[in-house]
């Protein structure tokens, strides 16, 4: 069967043996594993930035526009991003599913499991873009206020078409990230930059001779380059021959309910997870809007500033998943548990020097942001809380994401919703409108404070988690049992970039 394996796959990606895992060796060292994430991550960084960057320069283009539109957008993308990252969250479950096969050596399984993520982003395309496509109940429950609501209601009439094309290139996403070829994907996140950034600006101020939208125009620009996106992915998907051994399209299936089923038993507890992460922070945005569009603009920028530097201990996260999902497919858990371990301590020492950075520069920066000085007294008072908060968010998103390597998404879930849910939104809440010390004045601060708290026992709690899986999966490996081992790709700078 290792024989097999190794005929199947690309022998530059793979080079397959068993040996008894009582005889294995012991894992490669910390700066091994350090170059292999490293060498995952910085693509995956590249594409996360550039595509956080469509964001801001939505933020820009609608502040300079105007506070109502901005105000509507940073709304309208708190529901947009709930919904897309519940959607997304549950497709993640390719990428350990995908991983897990590339290191058993089973190119047999990759083709089809990814075949099965489309059809499945397709089933979930349907309610995702009804919920958009008409927002009113949700504004309406979230006591917006009319003027502020009408903007989010056009951007998101706008942005609901961008749904399929984004369900189906983040199962694609995943899918390359699990096979070890991210750089693709940095490549369609340059192009589809580059393309909203002119078009979101021409549409939204009558450019052009395009008609003048307003805060609208991004969200028509965000669908437009969505699907350019999707187009760039299925043709390097359809035309690389890395890919060929894996049959994605030569041998398409229909959908099957078995694989779909095992998907959603993994997925959906993970999109669950997504979305009570994000929902726990952009929903203040929602929560906030009672306070007055100034308010909910400086949260906004501040937001923006949170997801930018998000996007590195998301990349460490992503490439600790695959490396972790890789490992643990070949049954090789020390490697599993080295690998977590480095992944969380290249975290945390990221997240100090960010921190002090962050802080050093946070007036110019905020000078930049916004024009209005309503909105940069407020975002001027939430930097602090930033800082806290960025590093401890890393380290348990990281915590997270290598559970989900080994395939350990339910109980995660459970200590998601404890943590940004119990802790963080309905905490935040007390504190903001509540609270003895904020009796009528309240405040969005009382939100930040409490994502802080809610970040800090997060990290303990998945922490601790993820010592006692890995230590569970080395006690339960059998001494006699074969270990795949990967020595072919215990340095991934070997590996040859698509």
């Amino acid at each position: 069967m290792a024989l097999l394996a190794r005929q199947a796959l690309p022998r530059r990606h793979f080079e397959l043996t068993l040996q008894p895992a009582n005889d294995a060796a012991r894992p490669p060292a910390a700066g091994v594993i350090t170059r292999q994430l490293l060498h995952h991550a910085w693509p995956v960084l590249i594409a996360q930035i550039l595509s956080m960057g469509m964001m801001i320069a939505d933020t820009i283009i609608a502040g300079r526009y105007g506070t109502a539109d901005l105000a509507g957008i940073a709304i309208g993308s708190s529901f947009y991003i709930s919904v897309i990252m519940l959607l997304t969250g549950t497709l993640q479950a390719v990428a350990p599913t995908v991983a897990h096969h590339y290191g058993a050596g089973r190119a047999h399984e990759i083709g089809p499991a990814l075949q099965q993520g489309f059809w499945l982003a397709l089933l979930l395309a349907i309610p995702g873009t009804l919920l958009l496509a008409f927002p009113a109940p949700l504004l309406k429950l979230a006591e917006v206020p009319e003027d502020v609501a009408s903007k989010a209601s056009a951007y998101l009439s706008a942005i609901a078409f961008a749904v399929p094309a984004v369900l189906l290139y983040r199962t694609y996403y995943a899918f390359s990230n699990a096979v070890g070829r991210p750089r693709v994907l940095m490549a369609i996140s340059a192009v589809t930059t580059c393309t909203h950034i002119p078009l979101a600006w021409a549409l939204t101020n009558g450019k052009f001779g395009l008609p003048e939208l307003g805060g609208r125009g991004c969200g028509v620009s965000t669908a437009i380059v969505s699907w350019l996106a999707l187009s760039c992915g299925a043709l390097h998907l359809a035309r690389n021959g890395a890919y060929r051994s894996y049959r994605i399209f030569s041998d398409w299936r229909g959908p099957r309910l078995r694989p779909i089923a095992g998907l959603l038993r993994l997925g959906v507890p993970m999109g669950l997870s997504t979305f009570i992460d994000i929902t726990s922070f952009t929903l203040i945005a929602i929560f906030a809007a009672r306070l007055g569009a100034e308010t909910v603009a400086g949260h906004r920028v501040i937001a923006n500033l949170t997801g930018l530097i998000y996007m590195l201990p998301l990349a460490l996260s992503i490439s600790t998943l695959v490396l972790v999902g890789q490992a643990a497919g070949a049954h090789d858990w020390k490697r599993a548990q080295a690998t977590a371990a480095v992944g969380l301590r290249l975290t945390a020492t990221f997240a100090i020097v960010i921190g002090c950075l962050l802080w050093l520069i946070r007036e110019p920066l905020l000078a930049y942001s916004t024009n209005d000085p309503a909105v940069r007294a407020v975002a001027l008072g939430l930097v602090l809380y930033l800082c806290l908060y960025q590093a401890f968010d890393g380290l348990q998103t990281v915590a997270a994401h290598a559970l989900r390597g080994y395939k350990v998404t339910l109980l995660p879930m459970v200590l998601h919703t404890f943590c940004f849910w119990g802790i963080g939104l309905s905490g935040g809440y007390w504190l903001s409108f509540h609270a003895p010390f904020r009796e009528g004045a309240p405040s969005v601060a009382g939100f930040w404070e409490a994502c802080v708290v809610a970040t800090v026992v997060a990290t303990l709690l998945f922490g601790t988690l993820l010592r006692t899986v890995g230590r569970s999966k080395l006690a339960a490996q059998s001494p006699d049992r074969p270990l795949l081992s990967r020595p072919a790709t215990r340095d991934a700078s070997s590996q040859r970039a698509p």
